[in-house]
């Protein structure tokens, strides 16, 4: 298994567990994969559970304070960062009753690269196609995806390179654990 500081994005392996947002510092938003779905942390009130059977297509993240304010991807640097610190949140669509939602997170002091935050949707997205989103609470499988992803070259950012190596992550993650 990866050792805690492993990340992809804003998706971080903290205290043994995935998380996206920056869960070390107190007050602080963040959403962590757990093995029922997506527990929403925001400070003083209890996490929010979205079951992974809820969550349809659609999953996408955008940059700003607000959730009214980041309808845009966001704004990155010539080198290929995510710039501003306002925070980010993963929009997706529930069922049970439909409704569109959004996941706030906080983040992290370290910078994020524009390809990783691609590669972490176009696994979301996938999974989803897939209907193995449910794979994202096991801690070990999320870090062999990781590994498989992060890093590499921050240039020729396709869809269907984007969609190709997501795909190659789930299969190179291994067999269909929980």
């Amino acid at each position: 298994m990866v050792k805690d500081g492993a990340f992809l994005g804003p998706l971080e392996l903290h205290d043994g567990r995935w998380v996206v947002g920056d869960a070390e510092r107190a007050g602080t938003h963040w959403v962590e994969l757990h093995p029922d779905g997506l527990y929403q942390h925001e400070p003083d009130s209890e996490a929010q559970l979205f079951p992974w059977s809820r969550i349809m297509t659609g999953i996408w993240i955008t940059w700003g304070k607000h959730s009214w304010n980041s309808v845009s991807r966001g704004r990155y640097t010539v080198r290929g960062m995510v710039a501003g610190r306002g925070g980010g949140w993963m929009h997706m669509t529930l069922r049970h009753p439909y409704e569109d939602h959004q996941l706030r997170f906080d983040q992290h002091a370290r910078p994020y690269r524009a390809v990783d935050v691609l590669r972490l949707e176009y696994l979301l997205r996938h999974l989803i196609d897939e209907g193995k989103l449910h794979l994202l609470g096991d801690p070990e499988w999320v870090g062999n995806a990781v590994a498989r992803l992060a890093g590499g070259k921050n240039r020729w950012i396709t869809r269907s390179a984007l969609r190709r190596t997501a795909a190659d992550a789930v299969t190179a993650a291994g067999p269909d654990s929980p």
